[in-house]
């Protein structure tokens, strides 16, 4: 009698992540490795990003918000357009009110912040794989209370919530602090449009002048440590 044939091996699921720093891109990777995913893809920048997803074609990205050169939401937009099979995924440090409904709209299958272990995001990539949402509860509490009508941030309390993709991208860069020429060439910009929209940032936010929304710029880039910016009075 035969030997039994066995059904051949399923090869390991391919993630593609995205993450301008080095040693939280490799330490990543290696994790999901050891989670059993194939996370031989990497990119810092868009068009790395763009060119590891022809090249291997994975099941997720995990997309951090800042990245090299461009921004993560535009990215996901960009993965979208091009392989809207691809799920995404937004791993960032940045304040889950503030980024997750952003990088839903944008294409993004879930949120996850760097504040979180590592293992939260390999349960949310298999979260999304399944063909899920992974949100933590504040923010699906929130995304529940706009769809049934409830009211929306104060501005006043939180003006920061209320710049646009391209203001916060522009706001987050001036933390950094990053010159226009600068932040022209990480967003491919004119010089003039980023003026445009440092204007946009300094009136939304009540800003007195340019030194103002650099100050609160900075602070609000050290991290959640620091206070939130608040509009200026």
């Amino acid at each position: 009698m035969g030997a039994i044939a066995q059904p051949p091996a399923q090869e390991p699921l391919r993630v593609l992540v995205v993450d301008d720093h080095p040693t939280c891109r490799e330490g990543l990777v290696a994790h999901l490795i050891r989670a059993g995913f194939d996370a031989t893809g990497q990119a810092d920048d868009i068009p790395g990003a763009l060119r590891a997803l022809a090249a291997t074609d994975p099941a997720v990205a995990v997309v951090d918000v800042s990245l090299k050169s461009g921004c993560g939401l535009e990215l996901i937009r960009r993965i979208r357009d091009r392989s809207p099979g691809v799920r995404v995924l937004v791993w960032s440090m940045y304040e889950d009110h503030l980024y997750a409904e952003r990088a839903v709209r944008a294409g993004a299958s879930g949120y996850v912040n760097k504040c979180e272990p590592t293992d939260t995001l390999v349960s949310a990539i298999r979260h999304v794989l399944g063909g899920g949402v992974f949100l933590s509860p504040a923010v699906t509490e929130t995304f529940l209370r706009q769809a049934a009508g409830g009211r929306k941030r104060d501005a006043a309390a939180d003006p920061i919530a209320h710049l646009s993709d391209r203001e916060l991208e522009v706001f987050r860069l001036i933390g950094l602090c990053l010159s226009t020429r600068q932040i022209a060439g990480r967003m491919s910009l004119s010089a003039k449009t980023v003026e445009t929209y440092r204007g946009r940032v300094k009136a939304k936010l009540g800003a007195q002048n340019g030194a103002e929304v650099v100050r609160l710029a900075v602070r609000w880039a050290l991290g959640p440590a620091d206070p939130q910016p608040t509009a200026v009075v």
